[in-house]
């Protein structure tokens, strides 16, 4: 198996172990929050920050990050998570208002940010190449998550970054927990819905960018997604469920690296292929 060349010659164990280990860390930290973005129908949200976070990978490039080097690196990631810390902000703001607007003005937020990166991004290859540089990571890189771009640097600042995001929810897990089931309630009893609303948003905005790395700017959404529909189609109980969806995100983050590794493809659309297969045998197994 090519797979286990990977990981055991020690000219390549080096490269392809960083890759393994963030497969693992998005699939605890996709499925540890998917079941949250399924019940309180935050899927389109979702969508929206992932895909805002282009905006962000382009005016890092512009900025210089995206090179070779951890400082880099953590630059690029850096910038990133502030432009899609802003836009959840912006989004839970917007949805504050009349819920009938929402959509459309996460749309807007959404395709404002995606134009700004791409262009952003085509100057920074223009400028790049004219000064005779290494070039930033392609179009399809970025979209669609790329081996290549992981490091151990990205591998430890994920982890982090993913360790505060959920330590956050926990430490407001009583809040959290009350607005996703009852927000009209929640907020009678005093409890801040804005605040909650926009922490779980810039959570989300978080595990999105280390996200980005693996399965890149499109599939970002589908890791906050599959596991927790799939699970939650397996069980109504709550410690049943998160426990099932941390699991299902990390079998099939695994296996889809292992196709991605032995078909030499990138490793973002093979995982969420096997997402969707495991929703689509907890549909089956749901109805029998």
């Amino acid at each position: 198996m090519v797979t286990l060349k990977y990981l055991t010659e020690p000219g390549l164990a080096g490269f392809f172990w960083p890759v393994v280990l963030t497969a693992v860390l998005v699939a605890i930290l996709g499925g540890a929050l998917s079941w949250l973005v399924v019940v309180r129908r935050l899927s389109f949200i979702g969508q929206g920050i992932s895909h805002s976070a282009f905006g962000g990978v382009g005016l890092a490039l512009v900025l210089g990050a995206g090179t070779a080097g951890a400082t880099s690196n953590a630059l690029l990631m850096g910038v990133v998570l502030v432009f899609a810390i802003a836009s959840a902000l912006l989004i839970a703001a917007i949805a504050d208002r009349r819920s009938g607007n929402t959509d459309a003005a996460i749309g807007i937020v959404l395709s404002v940010a995606m134009a700004i990166g791409f262009l952003l991004h085509h100057h920074a290859q223009r400028a790049a190449a004219a000064r005779g540089l290494t070039p930033p990571p392609s179009i399809e890189q970025v979209l669609f998550g790329s081996i290549t771009t992981i490091a151990w640097s990205d591998l430890w600042l994920g982890a982090v970054l993913g360790a505060v995001a959920l330590w956050l929810l926990v430490w407001k897990r009583h809040a959290v927990l009350f607005w996703m089931f009852d927000e009209p309630a929640a907020e009678a009893f005093g409890v801040p819905t804005a605040s909650v609303r926009s922490l779980v948003l810039a959570v989300l905005a978080v595990v999105v960018v280390i996200t980005m790395k693996l399965a890149g700017v499109v599939l970002a959404t589908a890791v906050l997604v599959l596991p927790g529909a799939a699970a939650l189609r397996l069980s109504s109980r709550l410690g049943t469920v998160i426990t099932l969806s941390i699991s299902l995100g990390l079998f099939c983050s695994l296996a889809g690296l292992v196709a991605a590794f032995e078909l030499d493809v990138q490793p973002g659309p093979t995982i969420v292929l096997a997402m969707v297969a495991c929703d689509l045998l907890a549909r089956l197994l749901a109805r029998r």
